[in-house]
């Protein structure tokens, strides 16, 4: 007989965890399961682990801009395998925690890759599950890129876990993880190529701050390729021959072999690092089985309560549901939220992304919230774009700072703010000032009249509305 509860969640990350813990408060019987170690993406192998690299990485890099300015520098130098041990400090013990909190709240756990059987039922291992609902949170996976030699690439997980950095690293894609890691790599002494397929990278963040940091990057001495498209990679002498064809954007997938005319060129790597993509976590759940519409690269089809168009009991959240959001752990824990109020309450709730911003976690962070200027023009809103070069200001010169801007979208006639995007130290908190004010339908003016604290980045934003 299969051991049966109210609510089965698959996945223990921020998604899941803000699920399984209001149903197990509100009396449900509850069970997780994962086939990786308790915590998800986020706070084992994604975020977190990631901003504590960035953490040491920012002292060197401040230290170094400041030589010469009171700081002396010359022998500063990053010990990756110190960084490493540091880091695990608190990657280390989340799963046991992640355990233990489970038990407490009396949350049923399986270990092992769960697939349907039918539309309320799984099987983890040799154990049969049913339920009377199902949310299916189980993440992302880097995508699947089609090119000869796929085998040989580095995830991002396994980057991050590295006990010592070789010394020539190409990075594939021209994405998040890429320009991060790159960053990271580079002040750590490697020699960093990024290769992108397209003619921008980064397109989802403001096209002219996304120059500035490409030229931040190339200063930094990363070799930045792009129109450019890895097709193969190749193990030969102990080091990887990585075969790019240069001159088409190419359009059909992760990194398009070249047309007639492009330039081939090969680069010799001891690592080539996945940052070409991300796709949810869903190819062995046996979906079909269990009769869920899903779609590969997007993931679970839901409605606006993030219900599955296809099976009623059964809801997805994160990166693994094709929803309005963001793939970001914050939207993660949001729609968690809502699908645990839609369990609770009825499927009467959706979710609210006004606000929400997004960071690319490089030196000086490139943050962006809200619209882009070709999305606002193509919604046909009249808006004035208030923008400027900020490595001339105060609060980038007293860095070292050379490559810094903003660009802040202003609706004509209400003020209302459509977008925000910045390049500056303290990117990553400003923007939640204009999420804020989006979220809760502040008008630029009121973040003008603030008297803020100064001098600080926070104050720069009432020069920028």
């Amino acid at each position: 007989m299969p051991t049966t509860v109210d609510l089965l969640v698959l996945g223990t990350g921020s998604a899941a965890q803000s699920v399984a813990y209001p149903c197990r408060e509100a009396g449900w019987s509850v069970a997780v399961v994962d086939c990786r170690p308790y915590g998800g993406t986020c706070q084992l192998r994604g975020c977190d682990p990631k901003k504590v690299l960035v953490g040491v990485t920012d002292a060197l890099a401040s230290s170094r801009r400041l030589e010469g300015k009171g700081v002396s520098a010359a022998n500063l130098r990053m010990t990756w395998p110190d960084l490493q041990r540091f880091k695990r400090t608190f990657t280390d013990p989340a799963p046991a925690q992640n355990e233990a909190g489970f038990a407490e709240a009396g949350i049923q756990m399986y270990h092992g890759i769960a697939q349907f059987t039918s539309p309320t039922s799984l099987r983890v291992g040799e154990t049969n599950l049913s339920a009377r609902h199902i949310v299916i949170a189980t993440g992302a996976e880097p995508a699947p890129l089609g090119i000869p030699g796929e085998d040989l690439l580095t995830t991002s997980e396994q980057f991050l876990s590295l006990e010592d950095l070789p010394q020539r690293i190409v990075f594939v894609g021209g994405g998040y993880i890429s320009f991060e890691f790159a960053s990271m790599a580079a002040r750590a002494g490697v020699q960093v190529h990024l290769v992108h397929r397209g003619e921008r990278p980064l397109t989802s963040f403001d096209p002219d701050l996304v120059d500035q940091l490409v030229a931040s990057v190339r200063e930094l001495g990363i070799d930045v390729r792009l129109r450019t498209a890895v097709t193969s990679i190749e193990e030969r002498d102990g080091q990887l021959l990585v075969r790019t064809h240069a001159g088409s954007a190419g359009s059909g997938g992760a990194q398009d072999a070249g047309e007639t005319g492009d330039i081939v060129a090969d680069i010799v790597a001891d690592m080539v690092v996945h940052g070409a993509g991300r796709a949810p976590e869903i190819g062995e759940l046996a979906l079909e089985q269990g009769g869920v519409a899903f779609d590969r690269k997007r993931g679970i089809h839901v409605n606006e309560y993030l219900q599955s168009v296809s099976q009623p009991a059964i809801y997805a959240a994160g990166d693994a549901a094709a929803s309005g959001g963001w793939r970001l752990t914050p939207v993660a824990g949001l729609e968690g939220g809502i699908v645990a109020q839609n369990l609770l309450h009825g499927a009467t709730h959706i979710p609210n992304y006004t606000g929400t911003a997004t960071v690319v976690y490089t030196l000086p962070p490139l943050a962006r919230v809200g619209l882009l200027e070709s999305e606002a023009r193509a919604q046909g809103l009249r808006f004035q774009a208030h923008q400027g070069d900020m490595s001339g200001w105060y609060s980038s010169r007293r860095i070292g700072l050379t490559q810094t801007g903003f660009k802040v979208l202003v609706e004509e006639g209400t003020g209302r703010i459509l977008g925000a995007h910045l390049l500056e130290q303290h990117a990553d908190e400003v923007i939640n000032l204009f999420g804020l004010a989006m979220r809760n339908g502040l008008p630029a003016s009121a973040l003008k009249a603030l008297p803020y604290a100064y001098p600080t980045s926070s104050s720069d934003v009432s020069y920028m509305v």
